[in-house]
């Protein structure tokens, strides 16, 4: 069963019966952290975007571990150019790793890649969709607006995090909408309250949720088993 742990943000962590995944690793300068990044334990860093809210920790985090990292084929090339080990996809493609299938689904955001050196490097925007081996379904669906895709994921997903914050990404509504497309058991609200800009009310949106999922509140270092 993996065991899934929010980091804020949209930040997470899964670990796998033998694998340690790291989703966005966004730590030093995240503001709803309270660990240490010295204590992020990582086998595998899957990123959706280059944006810096997303990437800020990827290449120590990487270069400490020896983590693969999963990215689009423009980051993972930046990546690669760097001495790191990436495992390049692309969106709508997917890739076996031990731990199951990791798929990338469309999104709709900005493609800039905020690390250092990668200026000339741009890129599509991802979502993420994993298979897992013991056969959980998980859908990170990263910075992005509303996308009627997402009906494509109707019945094939267990856990999604979708963001909320608005201004940047879909806002609580949207996000309801998106609920609806996908028809996952449990939603996981994110990218919102980290700054002032993204306030959102997460007790408000679960409720306009309802009864269509059950919505995960999480505060950072939570932990849900699934």
């Amino acid at each position: 069963m993996p065991q899934l742990t929010f980091h804020g943000h949209a930040t997470v962590s899964i670990h796998t019966a033998d694998s340690k995944l790291v989703i966005d690793p966004f730590f030093s300068e995240n503001p709803h952290f309270l660990g240490s990044l010295d204590d992020i334990e990582a086998d595998y860093i899957l990123v959706t975007h280059g944006h810096y809210d997303h990437v800020a920790d990827l290449i120590g985090l990487a270069e400490r571990t020896g983590a693969t990292c999963i990215a689009t084929f423009e980051i993972a090339s930046f990546l690669e150019s760097q001495g790191l080990n990436a495992s390049p996809q692309h969106i709508g493609g997917g890739v076996h790793y031990p731990f199951g299938y990791v798929k990338l689904t469309a999104a709709l955001h900005g493609g800039m890649v905020n690390l250092p050196g990668a200026e000339a490097f741009t890129t599509l925007p991802a979502g993420i969709l994993i298979n897992f081996s013991s056969g959980e379904r998980f859908y990170h669906a990263g910075d992005t607006a509303l996308l009627t895709d997402m009906q494509l994921l109707k019945g094939k997903v267990d856990v999604a995090v979708l963001p909320i914050g608005d201004r940047f990404t879909m806002g609580p509504d949207d996000a309801v909408t998106a609920v609806e497309f996908i028809e996952p058991k449990v939603v996981i609200p994110c990218h919102y309250d980290t700054w002032p800009p993204i306030e959102q009310d997460a007790a408000a949106f679960a409720e306009k949720v309802g009864d269509r999922a059950k919505v995960r509140v999480m505060a950072q270092g939570e932990i849900l088993d699934f």
